[in-house]
C-alpha cells in the first residue's frame, strides 16, 4: 500500500452509508502498524490503553501527552494506508479549549496522526464543534470512558439502566451534531448499541457494544491473548502469543545455561 490508498475520514463515512464494517485495531510501536497495514485493518487507534499495556500502569491516567506523542509517531512511520487517530489523554482537553485545541494540533502536525479521539459525551460537544471548525478530525467515544474510572469507581456497563440509557443517546446526538465523523461505543448493552448506530448518520465503532455497531475496535494486545490478566467479557483472543512468547524464552534460556546456543551454524 502507498499513501494513494490512504483511507481518510471521509472513507470512513462512506463506509457506513454502503453497510461496510469498520475494522479498527490499536497499536502503540512502528512493527505492529506495519502489520496491520498489511492485514488492510481500516482505522488505527494510538490509545492512551498503552499506559495499562505498554507502559504497566493500573489505569489510563497517568498518560501524557509526551506518552502519547511518541507513540503516535512510531505508528504512524509504520503506517500508509489507514486512519490513524490518538487518543487525547487525561485533563489534556478538559482545562481549556484553547489548551484542547493546542494539544490535538500537536497529534496532527508533531506526530502525523490523521484525527484525535476524546471521551465524553453532551459536555464536551461545544469542544468538539471547536476543533472540527479548526480542521481537525475528532472521533467521540461514550459509555464506558476509562478516564473517568476514578470517579466512576472501576469498570462497568453502562447504559444498562433507562435513564443512563437516555442520556447515552443524548451525548451521541450532541457529538453528531457537533462535527464528530464517527463514535466509539464502550461497554454497553447491545441493544442500545444498535439502536444508537441507527439513529446516526455518522458510523459507530464498537467495543463491547454488540454486532449492531457500524465497525468494531479491540486492544491488539488482547486479541492477540498478550495482555495482563483477565480480559473483559466482550476480547475475543484469536491467538495465545503470550504462551507462544514464554516457550520461546525458556527455550533460550535453558540452550544457553545447557551451552548448546549458540553453536555452529549461529557462530561466525
Amino acid at each position: 500500500m502507498t499513501r494513494n490508498d490512504k483511507i481518510t475520514v471521509a472513507e470512513i463515512r462512506r463506509k457506513k452509508k454502503a453497510g461496510e464494517k469498520i475494522v479498527a485495531l490499536t497499536a502503540y510501536d512502528y512493527f505492529t502498524a506495519k502489520l496491520l497495514d498489511r492485514a488492510g485493518i481500516d482505522l488505527v487507534l494510538v490509545g492512551d490503553s498503552l499506559g495499562m499495556v505498554v507502559l504497566g500502569y493500573e489505569t489510563t491516567v497517568p498518560v501524557t501527552m509526551e506518552d502519547m506523542l511518541h507513540h503516535t509517531r512510531a505508528v504512524v512511520r509504520g503506517n500508509n494506508r489507514a486512519l490513524v487517530v490518538a487518543d487525547m489523554p487525561f485533563l489534556s482537553c478538559r482545562i481549556s479549549e484553547e489548551e484542547a485545541i493546542r494539544n490535538a494540533g500537536r497529534f496532527l502536525q508533531e506526530a502525523g496522526a490523521d484525527a484525535v479521539k476524546l471521551e465524553g459525551g453532551e459536555e464536551i460537544a461545544p469542544l468538539v464543534e471547536r476543533m472540527t471548525s479548526a480542521g481537525i478530525p475528532v472521533l467521540g467515544h461514550i459509555g464506558l470512558t476509562p478516564q473517568s474510572v476514578l470517579q466512576l469507581g472501576g469498570y462497568r456497563v453502562k447504559g444498562k439502566q433507562a435513564r443512563e440509557a437516555t442520556r447515552l443517546k443524548k451525548d451521541a446526538v450532541a457529538l453528531e451534531q457537533a462535527g464528530a465523523f464517527a463514535l466509539v461505543l464502550e461497554a454497553i448493552p447491545a441493544e442500545l448499541g444498535s439502536d444508537v448506530s441507527m439513529s446516526l448518520a455518522i458510523p459507530t465503532i464498537g467495543i463491547g457494544a454488540g454486532p449492531g455497531c457500524d465497525g468494531q475496535v479491540l486492544v491488539v494486545h488482547d486479541l492477540l491473548g498478550i495482555g495482563d490478566g483477565r480480559p473483559p467479557k466482550f476480547v475475543k483472543a484469536y491467538a495465545d502469543l503470550a504462551g507462544e512468547m514464554l516457550q520461546a524464552f525458556s527455550s533460550f534460556r535453558d540452550e544457553v545455561r545447557s551451552g548448546s546456543f549458540p553453536d555452529a551454524d549461529h557462530s561466525y
